[in-house]
């Protein structure tokens, strides 16, 4: 609404002309502002928590006895007869592992040899590099080693790349 509308005279003559308008309380005033520290008191209580985590504890202490019972000595009597023993089932694999290694050690085996065919060969066109570089150094020794610790250390078997030296 503009100000004419409200003082239902034209144009403006005075702000004090206005009528006043002010917010006030509520009859019967606010209601009480609670500004004290309030903990509530819903909940169980310090004990009870403590014997709750107590009790899972202990139960879950008791269920892991029970397991390395059941690991170390075998069935109880709580299993039917049909379901074998741990010492049952750990001799089945370790029976496997036994029957097994053979055959992965022969695949291992021929990996090396395969590995160290790779090597010799590549370890041949690197000597062929080296000499080719040094061909020019007096007392150049090709392939011998330029640290001298005085114990042999295995060589590296990973790719030996010339070209990228």
């Amino acid at each position: 609404m503009t100000e004419a509308a409200i003082r239902k005279k034209p144009g403006m003559v005075s702000v004090h002309d206005m009528p006043i308008l002010q917010d006030g309380p509520p009859a019967g005033g606010f209601a009480p502002v609670r500004y004290a520290r309030r903990i509530p008191t819903k909940g169980p209580s310090a004990v009870a928590m403590v014997l709750a985590v107590l009790g899972a504890f202990s139960y879950g202490m008791y269920q892991v006895g029970q397991g390395n019972k059941i690991r170390r000595y075998g069935k109880t009597s709580s299993l039917p007869s049909s379901v074998k023993t741990c010492r049952e089932l750990k001799e089945e694999k370790y029976a496997a592992r036994r029957a097994i290694t053979p055959v992965l050690q022969a695949e291992e085996d021929e990996r090396q040899v395969l590995l160290s065919y790779r090597f010799v060969k590549e370890w041949k066109k690197y000597l062929e590099e080296e000499a080719r570089i040094m061909k020019d150094v007096p007392g150049w020794k090709v392939g011998e080693s330029v640290y001298n610790s005085g114990r042999w250390v295995p060589p590296a078997t990973g790719e030996l790349r010339p070209e990228v030296w």
